[in-house]
């Protein structure tokens, strides 16, 4: 695949975690954002910023301060920059009975503390950031 070219690759749950929490930490996104489990690959191209995230299983996730549940499907692919996620695919969130996909993920500059979660219908929910700093 095209957009793999010159990626750094990592093979095995913990490595593959190491990378994607340095990774959000380089970014500045809050590192509880990917509660993954039983990683298999995750790759990265910091020429484009593409990034993809292999996992065992389906994943879901309760942000506790927040109270949303978060799936995380098999596969999760995005291009990730400073304080942002593009084009992400494979995370949804459980709102009432639907679960619109998440699509972009923008984190403010300091001291308004907000991250911002849009979807492809539209939607943008925002909530404090510190929801996020770890997997709770």
């Amino acid at each position: 695949m095209a957009e793999k070219e010159g990626a750094i690759v990592k093979k095995g749950h913990d490595e593959c975690l190491k990378m994607a929490i340095s990774l959000l930490k380089e970014f500045e996104i809050p590192e509880g954002l990917l509660p993954v489990a039983d990683i298999i690959e995750y790759g990265y191209v910091k020429a484009t910023g593409y990034f993809w995230v292999l996992q065992k299983k389906k994943v879901e996730h309760k942000f506790n301060m927040i109270n949303k549940v978060v799936s995380y499907d098999i596969e999760i692919t995005g291009y990730i920059s400073k304080k942002n996620i593009k084009m992400l695919k494979g995370v949804n969130v459980k709102e009432l009975m639907l679960r619109p996909p998440i699509n972009e993920i923008i984190v403010d500059e300091e001291p308004t503390g907000k991250i911002h979660f849009k979807s492809y219908g539209g939607i943008t929910k925002t909530f404090p950031v510190e929801a996020f700093a770890v997997c709770q």
